[in-house]
């Protein structure tokens, strides 16, 4: 029996994803894994610098992350404090606790926010942004000095 069998054309699964600022995440060469951690810190390294942002995180992490710090000398747990992301192959999605600055718009540091971290996670690791959601857990007021211990009103 003389069969001729058609071969399927190369099929490479590994194909090139082009996202905003050109980074390939999956190329024929090989694939780049970013860790939730590196994705984390480039979103909390943003929101930081904006202005208005006072504080990441929630009163009792924040707490917490204090004592952890002077625990263990630091350990670089305070620029993903207040961040938590999932990240996927090609998408990040971000959660953020921020404290703001007294007097400032929630709504415009909000879109500010989101517009900053953003652009740093969609440029510095090539993956699409899908959502950024913010929590505004307190808001900071003149004068008030967070961390130090208050003298007592009565002794």
């Amino acid at each position: 029996m003389n069969q001729t069998k058609t071969q399927a054309p190369d099929v490479t699964t590994a194909r090139p994803m082009t996202h905003r600022g050109n980074a390939e995440l999956v190329s024929e060469h090989g694939r780049t894994t970013i860790a939730d951690t590196v994705v984390a810190k480039i979103a909390g390294m943003a929101a930081r610098q904006v202005s208005g942002v006072y504080a990441m995180g929630a009163g009792m992490s924040r707490a917490l992350g204090a004592v952890r710090e002077a625990l263990t000398g630091g350990g670089g747990t305070a620029s993903t404090q207040g961040v938590a992301v999932e990240v996927g192959e090609r998408q990040a999605a971000a959660d953020l606790d921020v404290i703001v600055e007294y007097g400032v718009s929630i709504p415009d540091l909000a879109a500010g926010v989101r517009r900053n971290v953003i652009d740093a996670v969609e440029n510095m690791c090539g993956l699409e942004v899908t959502e950024v959601n913010i929590t505004v857990d307190d808001l900071h007021l003149p004068g008030e000095e967070t961390g130090e211990p208050q003298e007592a009103r009565v002794r």
